[in-house]
């Protein structure tokens, strides 16, 4: 089944496509190779999911937040190549947490983002990873995710 039709029949919406925040691309392809800039946690309704794990929000309140920054960077992927199904596989993702000193689960909370591409994609969803926490991220965001796709041929 295609990543387009997985979409549809998971019932989830992609968020609006986020204007970049600084004086950069937010994608740039090199050969089959797509570089996805970082984004953050974005509601349907454009609004940013903000706060600390193990703070302001729990555990789970950050694994959301990373399926969220699933949806806005694939909103980007979508609007950037067309469709969703030109997307071969994951190489690598970029997981940052913006959490308290102490919170030691970050990987847990980036599986909201990795969980999502393995349901939309199946194991070629899933590629190499790295999961950190962050004294802070900009304006707050809950969490941000870079990641690097392969392009079918």
């Amino acid at each position: 089944m295609s990543a387009e039709s997985r979409l549809t029949e998971l019932g989830l919406i992609l968020p609006p496509v986020p204007k970049p925040g600084g004086i950069y691309k937010p994608i740039v392809q090199v050969g089959q190779l797509i570089y996805v800039s970082g984004h953050g946690p974005m509601r349907p309704d454009g609004s940013l999911i903000t706060g600390k794990v193990g703070l302001d929000l729990t555990e789970e309140q950050g694994f959301e937040a990373a399926r969220a920054v699933g949806l806005t960077l694939l909103a980007t992927v979508r609007a950037s190549l067309g469709s969703l199904d030109r997307i071969q596989r994951t190489i690598k993702t970029f997981g940052m947490v913006n959490s308290t000193p102490d919170f030691q689960r970050h990987p847990a909370v980036i599986n909201g983002f990795s969980q999502l591409l393995q349901d939309l994609f199946g194991d070629d969803g899933v590629g190499a990873r790295s999961a950190v926490g962050m004294g802070s991220l900009p304006g707050n965001i809950a969490v941000e995710v870079e990641v690097i796709f392969e392009l079918k041929a």
